[in-house]
């Protein structure tokens, strides 16, 4: 398939840069496949399109604050997105307006109160932008993110260092479930859920699975090549434990539907199932889904809109047929919805 065949243009003023006032306040479309209609409702309603018996699979990782600021010994400015922490101690991490950053340099990170924090600069990699820093006393990387770190927005939305909206984002950029850290992109499908929405959809006797896929860096990278199978795709860790497997497979035997909540949820479910169910899992995928894909054990998906010719576009347009899908977009933006990370959310089943 043609990369190109992804593409569409949207205005500027539907990304939206801040949630909704409150998580369910968004607006939902749904998409029913087979009939290729379409409604515009609220987040709020969509216990309307669930019945007792299904099955809505959350990813449950936990976004970690893994951007920070810094500043060389000469008082040049840094920009840094962590990456992970090597078994060394050692933090893989990209680096903007790194390119005079010379191996062996201290840089001091800044946290959110303006102390700061000694690292040194060990080596640079084969990737573009992505250096090893080698902290000065060991010390968890997580623990020291919490107090440096702020929130991984994607590029789309515009913070500085000095923005007054890091509160709401460290707030706002994480599901209400989250308990597992280790992405440093959020699961954006399930930022729409807070408890009270969870817990009128458990009376409704849906049952909730959690699942864990940590969302790494490559999720934004939009596709480069001209076909998508040129498109070298990103690994991200996922985790599926056996009370989640129990609960999806017992699912399925009684007939009831697989609701992935984001393509996350979706590429993990579809990376350990086989025979229509799955099985007790962890490790890393590199599943790409693009259209032509066979689904194993998804029956509907709840998702957020996503970047032109992007994986994440590729795998709902695998699930939709992506005429229908493009389609609904092109309505979405006539109907002024917001889109990406902070947007609105679409029910496709």
């Amino acid at each position: 398939m043609k990369t190109e065949d992804l593409n569409y243009s949207l205005p500027q003023e539907l990304i939206a840069q801040h949630p909704s006032e409150k998580r369910r306040q968004s607006r939902l479309l749904v998409l029913d496949r087979a009939a290729k209609t379409r409604a515009d409702r609220r987040f709020s309603d969509l216990g309307g399109y669930l019945q007792a018996g299904d099955c809505l699979v959350l990813n449950n990782t936990k976004v970690v604050p893994a951007r920070f600021y810094g500043r060389k010994q000469t008082g040049a400015q840094l920009e840094g997105l962590f990456i992970h922490e090597e078994p060394d101690g050692e933090w893989q991490v990209l680096l903007k307006n790194a390119r005079k950053v010379k191996s062996g340099e201290e840089i001091e990170l800044l946290d959110r109160t303006g102390s700061v924090w000694g690292r040194a600069v060990t080596n640079r990699s084969e990737v573009k932008g992505q250096w090893r820093l080698r902290p000065n006393e060991p010390i968890d990387a997580f623990s020291a993110l919490e107090q440096i770190g702020l929130p991984p927005l994607p590029p789309y939305i515009k913070r500085g260092r000095e923005d007054t909206s890091t509160p709401e984002d460290l707030q706002r950029y994480q599901t209400v479930y989250a308990t597992q850290p280790g992405a440093v992109a959020a699961p954006t499908a399930g930022l729409h859920f807070d408890e009270p929405t969870l817990e009128k959809i458990k009376n409704l006797g849906v049952e909730l699975a959690y699942i864990t896929l940590h969302v790494g860096i490559g999720t934004f990278r939009p596709v480069q090549t001209e076909t998508l199978d040129e498109h070298p795709m990103h690994e991200e860790r996922y985790e599926v434990g056996k009370g989640a497997a129990a609960t999806i497979n017992d699912t399925v035997d009684v007939g009831g539907r697989i609701i992935a909540v984001g393509t996350t949820s979706v590429r993990t479910l579809e990376s350990v199932a086989k025979n229509h169910h799955i099985q007790p899992a962890q490790g890393q995928t590199k599943l790409f889904i693009q259209p032509g894909y066979n689904f194993k054990i998804v029956d509907a998906i709840l998702t957020n809109f996503h970047l032109p010719k992007s994986t994440l576009l590729a795998l709902v347009g695998a699930f939709a047929g992506i005429d229908t899908v493009l389609n609904a977009y092109q309505h979405a933006i006539k109907q002024k919805y917001r889109f990406y990370s902070y947007g609105d959310a679409m029910f496709i089943y």
